[in-house]
Order: C-alpha cells, then structure tokens, then sequence
C-alpha cells in the first residue's frame, strides 16, 4: 500500500466524487486519549486537511470512556452545532443513535470491507450510525526476563497468574526489589472495570452479565468464584492502588518496569517498545488467561466515527469519517499505535506482519471477543454497566463479598429491566 500521504493525494484526485461542498468546512472532532491517540489523529487529520482543503479541530475529551459518554449524551440531547463528528465506543451506537446520522446510504460503497460483526454493533434499527475506525481486544502483558529468570511459563489460567506473580515477586522482594507489583489491570469505577470483570466472569464459564436474549445472568456461582478470586489479587500481587487504575495508570506502572504483568489494550504495545521504554525488549503479550476448565474470553472494544445529526457541515464529516476509516488509514494507524484493522483483508499486510506483530497475531482474538451487553439492554447499557462496575470495585475494596454484592446487582439490574431496557 501507499503511504498515507499519496493516499492523500489521490483521495484529493477523487474528491468531486464524495459531493464535497463548494467552500472549505471549519470541522470539529472529539475523542478521548489514551496514549498516542491524539498524536496519531492529529497526523492523519493534516493529511485529511491537505487532500481536502477543509479544516478540522480537536475537542479532547477525558480519559475516562464514562466521562466521554456523559459528555456527549448531554451535547447530543441539546443539540449541540459545535461538534460535527464523534468518536465513540462499540457499545455507545444504541444509546446515541437518535443524535447521529444515518451513513448507510454514505458508505455503502466502503461497508463491505469491514467485519461485518463490527457494522452490525454500529447498526441501529437498520440505521448504519457509526464507521468502525479501530478494533480492540485486549492482551495479557508478561516480562519475559522474570519469567525465565524464575522457569516460568505465560500463565494459561487466572490462577496459573497469580501463582507465577507471586513466585518472581518473593524471589524478586527478596533480592531487594521492593518495587515490583505482581498484575496491573484497570480496577477504578468506570467502564474499564466493566470490560476487566466481564473477562474474569465469562473466562470463568459465569456469562456475559445479561445474556443476548436478555436475561439477568450475573449472579451465578462461577461469578462470584471469578470476582472473589480477583479479590484476592488486590493486595497481594496487585497493588491496593489498582482500585483506582484506569488504562493509563496501568501502563504508567508497567511501563517503568514495576510490573510481572498487566492487563490492558493493544496500544500499550507499541509505547512498551519505546525507544526509551525501561521494558523494551523485555516483555510480549499472550491472550488473556482463562478460569478453571474455561477458555479465554478477551472484550471485545473498539471505537467508531459518528456524524452528527446537528453539524452544518454534514457532508464534509461525511468525507472526514469515510477518509479516516479507510484501509489506508486503518492501516497507518495500525502500524503507529497498534490499533486492530476492523478490516480483515489488513491482518495479511506484510507490513504490518513486520513491523506491528501483535496486530498481525491478533486476528482471531478480536474476531471471537467477548461482547458486552449493550444490543439486549439497549438505551439502559450504561445503567447497567454502572450497577456492575460499583458492584465489582466494591468487591474488590472488600465492601461486602462477592455473592452478596452479585446479589444485590441482580435485584437493581431486574428493577432497570422493568422499566423496559
């Protein structure tokens, strides 16, 4: 392929093509960041810009994916003009929807190259209401030094993990490195935590919160099993400060070499192997572990491009959202943060396979992740991801344990789903 540069220029070449309007559109766009993500954006948005002569601003929203929601759920319902295209999560096309465009029409050209899994997600009542840009699933990180040093293997199961950390942290406390933590993986209330447990739990044979049919599964035996054996971590070969760790505290912690293994997305790969990272060359990345006699169950994330129905600018979104989700730049964006293609054809690039081996090797882990249940709870998504994540932190800080906490998820998840989720 080309670079991104000459893709560039011949999307400029074909531009009459895409109905873009007479006169240059000023365009805003938000997302949130978790390490090069704004970086990367800014990059391909000047490219956008050269090839189009349309200008387009950054709105960076917080980290936090549940703050990003809020803050767009209240711009959409007031109708806001000021932000023409969104950045938004997989589980996010439900519950916006009624604010967003309808782009079936608009990339119906284009649709056919992606999983079709990942445009179902982005489909709302036969409306295409949002563009894949990136997948996500996410990895179990390991320090290969200190598990050679210790005769370990990459753990194959959570309890496998938590017997290795605990082998390499009493070897390595007792050489003086009080330092080192055992896991680190995203334990703060908000929807990280959500994707974290929603592993534990279905690795564990216990489901996937509400089933796709729409039943209350949580509060089941492998459920509680799964939280009370995260529990366990939490203090021992996980710091107490997980509980407030999101993606990028995770990273922080590992990154400085402090960490046996961490929990966190395919973006930490390439920031891992920095140049002027302590854990270069020093680590790799399996698929997360599994519960007892269970298989492995990775979320399934990603994040998609949204035009809103409220721009003035709508066409010019249109052509922004077609070009930032194309296989060109799917596949810089691939080879610059590590971020999965939505397009399959992308996983055979011998570049990527050389340059980005994560990527090339995560094919299958992101094409059979575990989905969160966002299609059967529908607008109350958020609501019920809310009930779990408090009930998950709380188990972990020892508010009361896992069954009784599963307990009374269940009876405020039967409430939410009678008023008709």
């Amino acid at each position: 392929m080309a670079s991104l540069a000459a893709w560039a220029g011949a999307f400029a070449m074909g531009i009459s093509l895409l109905a873009v309007p007479a006169t240059a559109a000023d365009l805003t766009i938000a997302l949130g960041s978790v390490g090069k993500d704004v970086e990367e954006m800014r990059g391909q948005l000047d490219a956008f810009q050269k090839a189009s002569g349309h200008t387009v601003r950054i709105v960076t929203m917080p980290a936090s994916t549940t703050d990003q929601f809020g803050q767009y759920r209240l711009w959409l319902s007031a109708g806001n003009k000021d932000v023409d295209v969104y950045r938004t999560d997989v589980i996010w096309a439900p519950q916006l929807a009624s604010g967003l465009m309808d782009l079936t029409d608009a990339m119906k050209d284009v649709v056919g190259q992606h999983l079709p899994a990942v445009i179902q997600s982005q489909t709302v009542d036969g409306k295409l209401v949002a563009m894949p840009l990136f997948g996500d699933a996410p990895a179990l990180y390991y320090r290969k030094d200190l598990l050679e040093k210790y005769g370990r293997q990459p753990p194959k199961t959570w309890k496998e993990l938590g017997e290795t950390a605990k082998a390499v942290l009493d070897g390595e406390r007792a050489a003086g490195n009080t330092q080192l933590t055992g896991f680190v993986f995203q334990g703060a209330a908000y929807e990280g935590l959500t994707c974290d447990a929603l592993e534990w739990i279905a690795s564990n044979g216990g489901g996937q919160i509400v089933s796709p049919e729409g039943d209350i599964t949580v509060n089941n035996p492998k459920a509680v099993a799964a939280l009370d054996q995260a529990k366990s971590w939490v203090g021992t070969i996980a710091p107490q400060g997980v509980l407030g760790y999101m993606e990028e505290e995770s990273r922080g912690v590992w990154q400085t070499g402090n960490a046996v293994f961490m929990r966190n997305w395919p973006y930490a790969y390439p920031l891992s192997e920095a140049a002027d990272s302590p854990v270069k060359g020093k680590f790799d990345a399996v698929p997360l572990p599994a519960g007892e006699g269970g298989s492995s169950a990775a979320c399934l994330g990603g994040w998609n491009l949204a035009v809103s129905q409220y721009s003035q600018h709508q066409e010019a979104a249109i052509e922004l959202v077609k070009f930032l989700t194309s296989a060109e730049s799917q596949k810089q964006r691939a080879l610059g943060t590590a971020r999965l293609p939505t397009i399959p054809a992308l996983y055979d690039d011998p570049e990527i396979k050389e340059k980005q081996p994560l990527v090339a090797k995560w094919k299958t882990v992101f094409e059979n992740a575990t989905p969160r249940p966002s299609a059967p709870t529908k607008a109350k998504y958020n609501e019920v991801s809310q009930q779990f994540w408090t009930a998950v932190n709380k188990t972990l800080a020892g508010q009361g344990d896992a069954a009784s906490n599963l307990q009374d998820l269940e009876r405020q998840l039967r409430r939410l789903k009678r008023n008709a989720w």
